[in-house]
């Protein structure tokens, strides 16, 4: 059997990037220990990657690509259950790169570039979410005024994007931790569909409890 050939430099740097990032937060990474941790010199890191910053862009823009195609899909949901799964698909994909949502505000301050594109990351969750509701609402799972439509989403998108936040401050040392994921998801999701339970359908409010307790009590502890 031929061997595998290795890992390029530059992706494990990533890879591990990533992980120390979601671990300890940017913030508390250096390039010293993102260098130590893999055992290779500065040098050889700065020469894939010369500044730290180049480092978050990167991991950025996987992200950033990985999204665009995840919320694409937000056009084929029509009922409760389309929306619990891609929520909890959406929510996946932000746990994976938790350390962007983790330290949101201080990494807008200090990197424009991320401040200009989380911009736009806002206004294509919020195209998704309202096609999201215009697909429940033609189904028949959800009727809603158009007058609520638009602040419903805004509330939707502002739970996608601070929910863990909210998660690390309820519960600073193991929210974020791996084994926290699956709760973390689950609650999250779970409150962001609950937003739409004034508006659903007797039917699908009731497929909607029957999900969440399937799926375990998201409530948290």
């Amino acid at each position: 059997m031929a061997r595998k050939p290795p890992r390029r430099t530059a992706e494990r740097i990533l890879e591990v990037t990533l992980d120390l990032f979601n671990r300890f937060g940017e913030p508390n990474v250096s390039t010293t220990l993102i260098s130590a941790e893999l055992n290779i010199s500065p040098g050889n890191l700065y020469y894939h990657y010369p500044a730290k910053d180049e480092l978050v862009n990167t991991l950025f823009d996987r992200y950033e690509q990985a999204l665009t195609q995840l919320l694409n899909a937000a056009d084929d949901v029509r009922n409760v259950e389309d929306a619990w799964f891609f929520l909890h698909t959406l929510f996946e994909l932000i746990w994976q790169y938790r350390f962007l949502y983790r330290d949101l505000n201080d990494l807008l301050s200090r990197n424009r570039r991320l401040e200009t594109h989380f911009q736009w990351v806002l206004r294509n969750k919020t195209r998704a979410v309202r096609a999201v509701l215009d697909g429940m609402s033609r189904s028949g799972a959800v009727k809603i005024d158009s007058r609520e439509a638009e602040p419903t989403a805004t509330s939707m998108v502002v739970v996608l994007t601070y929910w863990l936040s909210y998660e690390y401050v309820r519960d600073p040392r193991r929210a974020l931790e791996p084994g926290s994921a699956q709760a973390a998801l689950l609650r999250g999701a779970h409150h962001v569909l609950h937003l739409l339970v004034p508006y659903l359908e007797a039917g699908q409010r009731q497929h909607l409890l029957r999900l969440a307790g399937a799926y375990g009590d998201p409530a948290p502890q």
